[in-house]
């Protein structure tokens, strides 16, 4: 077999991947960015939060239906609002096509490569029911770079391909006792499959995590800045 030649082209990054035909970028406020890719496959569009030049970023997406704000009363508004007051960036992430794995978690990369060109250096992903799949498989793709996995209710299916991923990267799965739509145990699986993990389970909460509100407002507000810490000075 010939070897490659040196003036090869790299393979094309996440985000070329995407095969954007083009893409709008306004500020909403000066610490939030809204920015849309209209794609072969759809619109993706991202809520960024904070310096464009954070080293830092949480990568946080939704459920199978979409949405951006995030479970618990908007709980990805209120964490980027927050986190950007330590020059922590949030990408709050509407995928190209909600319920399709393999986008999502390409969504997820790609964001986290526009972050890159951008100074970003390591990351956190997180991930509400379905979206727990996403984010812990986006993990693995970026995981020397990855500080932190956060679920949030999240769904069993999809996680095999993280197997084990927790003896490397800090996670902590959320998971109401009440939930209406996951059991508690879909998160007591995926902790087995991840092989480890911090499990919260929130007694009386269902689904949205609405009642848990405050509770995952305080833990991930200490928790996420916590692990980028340690991520940095490893």
């Amino acid at each position: 077999m010939s070897e490659p030649s040196n003036d090869e082209e790299p393979p094309p990054t996440p985000l070329e991947q995407l095969r954007t035909m083009a893409a709008v970028e306004t500020m909403l406020t000066d610490d939030l960015r809204h920015i849309e890719v209209y794609t072969m496959d759809g619109l993706l569009s991202l809520f960024w939060h904070g310096p464009a030049e954070a080293h830092n970023v949480v990568l946080a997406c939704g459920g199978a239906m979409g949405g951006v704000l995030g479970p618990a009363d908007a709980l990805y508004q209120d964490l980027g609002v927050e986190l950007a007051q330590s020059e922590i960036g949030t990408i709050r992430v509407g995928y190209r096509v909600p319920n399709d794995t393999a986008k999502c978690v390409h969504d997820l990369v790609a964001a986290a490569d526009l972050a890159t060109r951008s100074g970003a250096r390591r990351f956190i992903t997180m991930g509400h029911s379905f979206g727990g799949a996403p984010a812990l498989q986006a993990a693995v793709i970026l995981e020397e770079h990855c500080a932190g996995v956060v679920t949030l209710a999240t769904q069993s299916a999809g996680c095999e391909p993280a197997e084990d991923l927790a003896t490397r990267v800090p996670m902590i799965l959320f998971h109401g006792d009440k939930d209406e739509i996951l059991p508690l145990q879909a998160s007591e699986l995926v902790r087995m499959v991840v092989g480890g993990g911090e499990f919260v389970p929130l007694p009386g909460v269902g689904h949205l995590l609405t009642e848990a509100g405050s509770e995952l407002r305080d833990r991930l507000g200490k928790w996420i800045p916590e692990k980028f810490t340690e991520h940095a000075e490893r």
